[in-house]
């Protein structure tokens, strides 16, 4: 996983911070035992990954990749573990 840029995105940390925000109100509120205050926090944790999802349809999140990328490294993949084992 280190090696891809899984998250790293303005799409992702967006969506992430939004949702954040909201699990923090809702924290709050459930301490201060206010059932309204709680369900406005859930609100915006969904709206945090609706506007992730918005911000990743309008090119701000990562591309999916093609068949023909994953393909490519899977077989770069296995090249690779193929010569560690000749090497050792």
């Amino acid at each position: 996983m280190a090696g891809t840029s899984h998250g790293h995105t303005p799409a992702a940390w967006t969506g992430v911070t939004i949702s954040f925000i909201g699990f923090c109100i809702s924290g709050a509120f459930m301490v201060l035992a206010n059932p309204l205050g709680f369900w406005a926090g859930v609100v915006v944790i969904l709206l945090g990954g609706v506007v992730g999802m918005a911000m990743k349809a309008a090119g701000l999140g990562m591309p999916k990749e093609s068949e023909e990328m994953v393909r490519a490294r899977n077989e770069a993949g296995r090249a690779q573990s193929g010569s560690q084992i000749q090497t050792h």
